[in-house]
């Protein structure tokens, strides 16, 4: 028996039960309950370095990524140098590491490396809500922590600040766990009872980035020297983003440069793609410049568009003019005109020129009767989009930034701070911003002020349509006697002549013949009726 043994020992609350070092069997009494050590604390007295079962499924260990880009290696060793200061009988400080940038963990791992720790992960939504379960998962944690010996990262990321108890669950934990915490998120986080350092985490700065793809590529780097700036101009990345990226191109191939650049940039785009979830939906370009009809004006603006987005590391870096003001480097352009003039394939053709992603924003998911849930909305749309550079396209873009209101009450002065709160993340953007709208009239001066293009997207008159007519009908779709001329009457917009052409199309390949005048006058009068419109004797005079 051991000197001054006592029943205390067992106690629920004695270490040898909170910590897990015995295990009591079931008895009728304490007297004849068999104890028996844990298998954890078993496997550590033996020398078996083994991850407690009962934690399989809440935490999972983290690898290093040795080529942090400099300013994150810099935060990582302030981490590690502020917890070797902290005194043994001090609470721990909670390392924060906040901000778009999805570097924090390979930070964090880093900065365990130093200490000689293994960095586990674990997200804040499999926190248990119950108080008995979140109980059982700290002590669980605090024991590994010290048998490990390892430091804890808890990511709340996508942690639903709607779901009360798991966010109460989640605070309490950060609070009361013991031993070596990191926490990341978009947003900093209050921890009231706690020391806390808390970083900012940023993407690489650019020179970094550049550093960053040439360790990566390893031997291939000083071939794609022209290909990595291209990268760097276009895609905002961080080191494990572009040890991924490199890992998923190269994969052992020996394409020649120009073929491996052009795998890169894929990669990138794959890799760079932003999450968006119901607030925006992803296009598929397939518009090309010959598929639009427009006046020379606005396709030389478009032509104008693209340079801007291609050139804008050259002209802001290179050569200086980022330095001379932090305000307007967004590329941000209207689109205006009536429905169906060929405002969202003009932004196709631009995402196909430019081989980016386009996003077509879903603005009845954006805009929320809530206060302060629109700019949530926005933030999370530009911040998702920041890596990629991906055209954002508004479109029917009144419903938010339509013409700002006197401030009669708290919802008018709210709905003004959105469209401030729009534009400033817009001329942030690193990439291409694309409103588009029916009614111009509708924008503010103010807001015009800050859009640096605007093309404007007539209503096609009769040549403009007879174009459109030519171009409609893919080479392969069989067609006879169709005459563009007298097509071009229709007096409707170009999104209308598709849904003609697409009508009649299924009309002639149910009858089993070629496409022809019969089957598009059939269409057009289906598609006049949808818009409440007449077919006039002058529109379809000489058809059949």
């Amino acid at each position: 028996a051991f000197p001054e043994a006592h029943w205390s020992a067992l106690t629920p609350t004695a270490p040898l039960r909170r910590w897990r070092l015995i295990d009591l069997g079931a008895g009728s009494t304490l007297m004849t309950s068999p104890l028996r050590i844990d298998e954890r604390v078993l496997h550590h007295l033996t020398g078996t370095p083994h991850l407690d079962e009962q934690l399989i499924g809440f935490v999972q260990p983290e690898t290093v990524i040795n080529d942090l880009a400099p300013s994150h290696h810099e935060i990582a060793g302030d981490i590690a140098a502020a917890w070797r200061r902290t005194p043994t009988q001090e609470a721990l400080p909670v390392a924060q590491l906040y901000g778009v940038e999805a570097g924090k963990c390979a930070i964090a791992a880093a900065a365990c490396e130093m200490l000689g720790l293994q960095l586990y992960s674990m997200p804040a939504q499999v926190i248990p809500t119950t108080p008995h379960e979140l109980d059982s998962l700290m002590r669980l944690w605090e024991r590994e922590a010290v048998l490990s010996p390892a430091a804890l990262l808890l990511d709340c990321e996508a942690l639903d600040r709607q779901d009360a108890a798991r966010a109460a669950a989640v605070a309490r934990f950060i609070e009361e766990v013991r031993g070596l915490l990191f926490i990341t998120g978009r947003e900093r986080r209050e921890v009231r009872r706690r020391p806390t350092l808390s970083f900012e985490i940023r993407r690489p700065r650019t020179r970094e980035q550049h550093t960053l793809w040439h360790r990566a590529l390893g031997p291939a780097a000083p071939a794609l020297t022209h290909q990595v700036a291209r990268l760097v101009a276009q895609f905002d990345l961080g080191a494990p983003a572009i040890h991924s990226v490199c890992a998923q191109a190269l994969g052992g191939t020996s394409d020649p440069p120009d073929r491996l650049g052009e795998r890169l940039w894929e990669a990138c785009r794959s890799q760079a793609r932003p999450r968006l979830g119901h607030l925006a939906r992803r296009i598929e370009p397939v518009a090309a410049w010959d598929d639009l009809v427009l006046p020379v004006v606005q396709r030389r603006t478009l032509r104008e568009i693209a340079a801007h987005v291609r050139q804008r590391a050259k002209v802001y870096g290179t050569w200086g003019f980022a330095a001379k003001s932090a305000r307007g480097l967004g590329i941000s352009v209207l689109f205006a005109g009536p429905s169906g003039t060929g405002k969202t394939m003009a932004a196709e053709v631009l995402a196909g020129e430019l081989r980016l992603d386009l996003y077509h924003i879903d603005l009845s998911q954006v805009v929320s009767k809530y206060i302060g849930e629109t700019e949530k909305n926005l933030g999370r749309i530009f911040d998702a989009a920041e890596e990629s550079g991906a055209i954002l396209l508004f479109d029917e873009a009144d419903a938010l930034f339509g013409k700002r209101s006197e401030v009669k009450d708290s919802h008018d002065r709210y709905a003004n701070i959105e469209v401030s709160y729009l534009l400033q993340r817009m001329e942030a953007y690193h990439g291409l911003a694309i409103l588009t709208t029916n009614m111009k009239q509708a924008l503010d001066t103010a807001f015009l002020r800050r859009i640096r293009f605007l093309v404007q997207f007539p209503f096609p008159d009769a040549a403009a349509r007879a174009g459109i007519w030519r171009r409609i009908f893919p080479p392969e779709t069989p067609t006879e006697g169709l005459d563009v001329q007298k097509l071009a009457r229709l007096n409707v917009a170009g999104g209308n002549i598709r849904n003609i052409a697409l009508n009649a199309a299924f009309l002639a390949a149910e009858a089993g013949e070629p496409v022809r005048m019969a089957h598009i006058l059939q269409a057009a009068r289906t598609e006049y009726a949808k818009l409440e419109k007449s077919l006039t004797g002058t529109e379809i005079e000489g058809w059949l």
